[in-house]
């Protein structure tokens, strides 16, 4: 029955993903094995919370919470974690180990783009891993060329980058914006031999990543003073200030990081005067611009990069990107003029994983279905109606409720006070979200999300900020009966 289930509901994901019953149910029926609740393991030490929820945080009596007691003493405290445990996921959904479904609208932080366990996606999975997975880069293999030939192909037809010339494959973000910021480095060093021109400007509000370099150009306090100091060389200015362009970029500059749109930031988007001004003095000092599109590119924003839909004259020398191009698989990509990547020599650069056989197949299969326009498309109108939904719930909470920012499906809701609260009732409702900058609510699910499934979610989201908003302490609400019959976890 669980099994009849979840094939109906299959059937109702986009028509980009392949479908068929009988593939769909072998995957399931042979799901990996993973503890399980009981009954017993679910009970929660308020029962009358648990009754007034269908999807309670794992009281500390559960199999979850003895899971998470065996497990965590052996983890690095990096991360503060939600309580439940997620052990498997279909398309826009995602399970707990106490098998309780929840609507994600998280994907991973828009990694999930395709959904979860996409079955093309894990056949090829399976089939490339019981093929070749890796064999250095001493030597050429059946993947990373095609994938760095399709980057190049798809992003000049999109109307994206149009000097797009070559490719660095990687395993993540931060390590393409690390091979981003030295290949402007060293762009800098072949235009003035002096070492002068190294400079390189970010923004205020910027997310590069977490490795030194990366860093080092993430202009936020809160991730850099634990590590202080940072690599030297590096200038910060104010995001969408065109005012301060002209002193803080300079003939030392070497290069210029920007995200078209800040994600963990706060979900800001750069102006299009800002860029052009961008583009506009990188030139005049012959500075490498930099387009970090590791969050709203590949399909998110409604084409394929972002700047996709900007005039070439606006279009930059790097674009980095990583996130959605392996749908779950690590993987990170460079795509750069022939300016750029002229500049770079054998031995400049390395990596020992970037552009295995097995996630460069992985990479190809993401770009050829990101790439598509039908798909930018429905990203469009699927934005579009998450922004219905939000003006009316700017109208129904007033005083709480701020403006929207985004496109696409990469959209931040602002909020005039801790957005925690909402999250926590909304997971405990049955829907993920999750945050960003200052009490922002960040939305980035999978790009096959159903209008169906995106009206659940916001009915969800407007329960959860009615009993949040409500009272800070009571943020469960009354809701009953929302969990749906779901399969097993087995």
């Amino acid at each position: 029955m669980a099994v009849r289930h979840l094939s109906r509901r299959a059937n109702t994901l986009s028509p980009l993903l392949p479908y068929t019953p009988n593939h769909h149910t072998r995957y399931y029926a042979s799901a990996i094995p993973v503890p399980t609740a009981t009954t017993s393991d679910t009970t929660n030490a308020n029962p009358q919370h648990e009754a007034a929820l269908s999807h309670p945080d794992p009281a500390a009596d559960s199999q979850s919470a003895r899971f998470t007691s065996q497990h965590d003493p052996y983890h690095i405290a990096t991360y503060a974690k939600a309580p439940p445990v997620m052990v498997k996921g279909f398309g826009s959904r995602i399970w707990d180990m106490e098998n309780r479904s929840y609507l994600d609208f998280t994907a991973g932080i828009a990694v999930n783009s395709l959904g979860h366990a996409h079955p093309e996606f894990v056949r090829l999975l399976a089939q490339q891993a019981g093929t070749l997975a890796h064999c250095s880069n001493l030597y050429h293999n059946a993947w990373s060329g095609e994938l760095a030939k399709l980057l190049v192909t798809k992003t000049r037809s999109s109307g994206g980058m149009h000097d797009a010339a070559r490719v660095f494959l990687s395993n993540s973000g931060t390590e393409a914006n690390e091979a981003a910021l030295k290949f402007a480095r060293k762009v800098g060093k072949v235009r003035d031999p002096s070492g002068a021109k190294h400079e390189i400007v970010s923004f205020t509000g910027s997310f590069h990543g977490r490795t030194m370099g990366a860093l080092s150009a993430t202009a936020n306090p809160k991730y850099q003073a634990p590590f202080a100091p940072m690599i030297p060389g590096f200038r910060h200015g104010k995001f969408n200030d065109i005012e301060s362009l002209d002193a803080l970029i300079s003939e030392k500059t070497c290069g210029v990081i920007v995200e078209p749109i800040q994600g963990e930031g706060g979900v800001h988007e750069a102006s299009t005067e800002f860029l052009q001004a961008l583009r506009d003095r990188t030139k005049a000092v012959g500075a490498v611009l930099i387009y970090d599109e590791i969050q709203c590119g590949m399909g998110r924003a409604g084409s394929f990069w972002l700047h996709s839909s900007l005039p070439p004259a606006l279009h930059p020398d790097i674009i980095t990107t990583a996130k959605a191009l392996g749908n779950g698989f690590p993987i990170g990509a460079v795509v750069a003029s022939e300016g750029v990547s002229s500049a770079i020599m054998i031995g400049d650069h390395g990596t020992t994983f970037g552009g295995s056989p097995l996630a460069s197949r992985m990479g190809h299969f993401c770009v050829e279905k990101l790439s598509d326009p039908s798909l930018h498309e429905a990203v469009r109108k699927k934005g579009q109606q998450f922004k219905q939904h939000f003006g009316r719930l700017r109208e129904q909470f007033s005083h709480s409720v701020g403006e929207d920012r985004g496109r696409g499906l990469l959209l931040g809701l602002q909020l005039m006070s801790d957005p925690v609260p909402v999250v926590t009732a909304a997971r405990e409702r049955g829907l993920l979200v999750i945050t960003a900058g200052t009490n922002t609510l960040r939305f980035a699910p999978p790009l096959i999300i159903t209008d169906g499934e995106i009206e659940e979610g916001m009915k969800i989201l407007g329960e959860a900020m009615e009993a949040a908003f409500r009272s800070p302490s009571d943020i469960h609400g009354q809701l009953v009966g929302r969990q749906q019959e779901i399969p097993p976890v087995r």
